[in-house]
């Protein structure tokens, strides 16, 4: 009795053994029992034979017809011993035929493999072994599964002899059922394998983690039934198929084949289906495979069942990266490491791709981030994560990333363009800006993008020619940047955006026809370019045509009848040629379209996220984050500069101690630049009514503005010109001095505060903030005739009088709205 027991476990443990792929430890406990047992001594044979085949089939795979010669010289020993077995009375005899055919399969002997597997009953074998919940050989159904696929894969070969269409469909029908039944049983048993107990501590490391493998028989068993139902032309069939296997109960052995069944899923449903075409999940589908046991599957009442196309995509996408992110950190083998960033990117571009569409970015940004932990020296993993910051409006953080893209591949000149965009733009590092610009230039590429390079350049000496207090650094930097701009030019003469900033530098620059030849130029390039047409526009009313300027601009808002700052200058238009009343019939319009868009932007912000807005096109160009706040922050100063940048972060300074210090103000909710166009609108609807002489209506609009940003350089200025218009010279004295103290480059604070000083007497320090006035801008001619007055009031009339042609010469090539509010783009 006693022997009987040693005996029996002496046999789980070699079952054990074979079950974790631990063929030589299988192999020396079968030894050890071989004197006691005709049946141990048996199985010695065979398992010597299953570890030769097993560990050549690990070296070589089985299904590359190159191998078959290899197999028949390497495992003629095994092929001997096994055919000995098969043919005697061996308790052994069933696992030594199932081995032999595997065995032939490898050597190339389809026919023979076949006629092997038809002396076993593989059906009966797979049903005897998964009886009840306890099965009784792992490995034994482990071996059926694969020579399930070994008679599949068999009979694919011999396809070619048939002759007819419906021979050849009886036969794919007879793999795929092959082929399926061979996936569920490999299911089935790596299910099993996570029922069995580990290694007890203190028992010695466990085997099954570092010898267990997946084979790829099996793997392409499981690959091949939806692949072969697509081939058929049967698309229903192939995706639930996917969804079937993806079902079933996860197993830690499986992980790579889940992550790669995800991944193909994806792949087929965005290439094969559409929103309307869609069919969700059906969870009561009976399998059309009933002959063989079926793997486990989860309850489909604790499953969730995506509705749309999109969602199951992402749902797939997120479970094929949250396995491959794992296995990327796990593995240390340099060449699967490399397989794995393969598949990792694959799954990156798609997620990509579908949370993009859903305007999606910060969970797109959450992915990247974990996938740094893993992605050293892989450009493409590192460029996408910078896109979505970019995209995440997180720009600070973006442009570390595009510095290591740039580190990564040097000559890139994308990356150099797009870290200058994200500085001009974004950041207000002009300077900055400009170096990466260079380093564009300094790249070896096509003229095309060296053309874009210079472009680039050209922008970057305009801005820090702006940032220059010294009137000979601005004449100089403006210089480099025309030479930047016509360097362009030459390199590609087809491109509208360089006509556009030669014609915008050149109307800076007061050469009003020059600027008119360029720009359109580059409408001849792109009719449809809007900052070129509202460039025509503010040219023509700088040549004091402004009935032409109100037809253009007209045409205009026909293709861009959303668009606030075309809307601005038409109101600056209508108030000369068609009077006050239709300009003030343009502003309330603008509040209207402003109040419908932000409904928009507070949708995005996330305030709620059950609106249906949010299912909108994310690139709606209704978007207030579609506009720039370039255009109006110029509109309220004579020109924009780093200082302002500095002045907007002191506002916000003043406004976190006001919400500190008084509760009854607290900032708006939602996106902030919705609020500052807001303000601009208020502000210059503000300007008109003191243009009607209509105070009150203009004190109004002032204090809407205050209610959202009251410490803004902009406040202050709006207070100082009402009470300028009352006669309150001291009250608009005081406002003056402190919208100038919040930005000391605010140049209508500064020329207004010049007329308030005069009035006051003070000409000596009126001068003084003109002559600052006019350093900061050259061009604004109201300043110049004030200077000139307080001049003559001082008796300098040569002085007064140059200040005087100054101011009739810039007056007479003045536009409706400064050339600034149009922005420098790059794209």
């Amino acid at each position: 009795m006693a022997s009987k027991t040693k005996t029996y476990r002496l046999e789980s443990e070699i079952d054990k053994c074979r079950v974790e792929c631990n063929w030589k430890k299988a192999v020396e406990l079968a030894k050890q029992g071989a004197l006691k047992s005709t049946d141990i001594a048996s199985i010695v044979n065979l398992l010597q034979s299953e570890m030769a085949l097993e560990e050549f089939i690990e070296a070589h795979d089985p299904t590359n017809e190159a191998n078959a010669l290899t197999a028949r010289q390497a495992l003629s020993e095994a092929d001997d011993t096994l055919v000995k077995l098969s043919e005697g009375n061996s308790l052994f005899k069933e696992q030594a035929l199932l081995l032999l055919a595997k065995l032939k399969f490898c050597e190339g002997f389809y026919q023979v493999c076949l006629d092997t597997l038809e002396k076993v009953d593989l059906t009966t074998i797979a049903l005897r072994e998964s009886e009840g919940n306890a099965y009784k050989n792992t490995r034994l159904l482990y071996m059926v599964a694969e020579c399930f696929a070994i008679k599949g894969k068999c009979l694919d070969k011999m396809k070619s002899s048939l002759k007819t269409k419906y021979k050849i469909s009886e036969r794919e029908d007879e793999i795929i059922t092959c082929y399926e039944i061979a996936g569920d049983l490999a299911f089935l048993c790596l299910q099993q394998r996570d029922k069995r107990p580990t290694t007890p501590q203190g028992m010695g490391p466990s085997t099954e983690s570092n010898n267990f493998i997946v084979t790829s028989l099996i793997e392409m068993a499981i690959k091949q039934v939806p692949v072969m139902h697509w081939k058929k032309g049967d698309k229903i069939k192939c995706i639930n198929r996917y969804r079937e296997m993806l079902r079933a109960v996860e197993s830690r052995f499986a992980h790579d084949i889940r992550k790669t069944l995800a991944l193909e899923l994806a792949q087929l449903l965005l290439r094969s289906s559409s929103s309307s075409s869609y069919k969700s999940i059906d969870l009561n589908a009976k399998s059309l495979n009933n002959k063989a046991p079926k793997p486990m599957v989860y309850c489909p009442d604790k499953l969730f069942v995506p509705k749309t196309l999109d969602e199951e995509v992402l749902l797939l996408l997120l479970i094929a990266e949250a396995v491959a992110t794992r296995e990327a950190v796990l593995e240390r083998n340099e060449e699967t490491h490399e397989l794995t960033l393969t598949n990792i990117t694959a799954i990156y571009d798609l997620l990509a791709l579908i949370l993009v569409k859903r305007a999606q970015f910060g969970r797109l940004t959450e992915s990247f981030e974990k996938a740094m932990r893993f992605s050293f020296q892989e450009f493409h993993i590192w460029y996408q994560f910078a896109n979505s910051l970019i995209s995440s409006s997180k720009y600070s953080q973006a442009l570390p990333v595009l510095s290591e893209c740039y580190r990564l591949t040097p000559q890139n000149v994308t990356v150099c363009l797009q870290a200058a965009q994200l500085c001009y733009e974004h950041l207000q590092l002009n300077q900055q800006g400009v170096e990466w610009s260079q380093r564009a230039v300094q790249c070896n590429v096509p003229k095309h993008f060296l053309a874009r390079a210079y472009m680039a350049l050209g922008i970057g000496l305009c801005l820090v020619a702006k940032d220059s207090r010294l009137n000979a650094d601005r004449q100089s930097l403006n210089q480099k940047a025309l030479e930047a701009f016509k360097t362009a030019q030459d390199l590609n003469p087809s491109d509208y955006l360089t006509a556009f900033h030669l014609a915008l530098q050149y109307a800076n620059l007061r050469k009003i026809n020059v600027a008119i030849e360029f720009t359109k130029k580059s409408l001849e390039n792109r009719s449809d370019f809007i900052h070129s047409l509202h460039l025509l526009t503010l040219l023509l009313s700088a040549r004091k045509q402004h009935e032409e300027a109100m037809t253009l601009i007209q045409a205009a808002l026909e293709e861009y009848p959303d668009n606030l700052s075309l809307l601005m200058t038409k109101a600056k238009l209508e108030k000369i040629v068609l009077g006050p009343d239709e300009a003030l019939s343009t502003y309330q319009k603008m509040l209207k379209l402003w109040k419908d868009m932000h409904e928009l932007d507070i949708a995005d912000d996330g305030s709620d996220s059950k609106s249906k807005v949010r299912e909108r096109n994310p690139w709606d160009k209704r978007s207030l984050a579609q506009i720039t706040l370039n255009e109006f922050s110029e509109r309220g100063s004579g020109s924009i500069r780093a200082e302002s940048y500095a002045a907007s972060r002191m506002e916000k300074a003043l406004s976190d101690l006001a919400s500190s210090m008084n509760s009854s103000f607290q900032p708006r909710a939602g996106p902030q630049r919705s609020w500052v166009i807001q303000a601009q609108i208020w502000l210059n609807l503000a300007e008109l009514y003191l243009s009607l002489n209509q105070v009150q209506e203009a004190q109004s609009c002032v204090q809407e503005t205050f209610q959202l940003f009251p410490h803004s350089v902009y406040v202050f200025f709006m207070r100082g010109l009402v009470y300028e218009h009352k006669g309150c010279l001291n009250e608009a004295k005081m406002c003056y001095e402190n919208a100038i103290s919040v930005n000391p480059t605010h140049t209508k604070s500064l020329y207004h505060l010049g007329i308030v000083l005069h009035k006051l007497g003070d000409n000596r320090l009126a001068e003084k903030v003109l002559r600052d006035a006019v350093n900061l801008d050259p061009c604004f001619h109201k300043a110049w005739f004030v200077l000139g007055i307080v001049l003559e009031a001082t008796d300098h009339p040569e002085d007064a009088s140059h200040c005087h042609m100054m101011g009739t010469s810039l007056e007479a090539t003045c536009p409706v709205a400064p050339f600034n509010v149009i922005q420098r783009v790059m794209t």
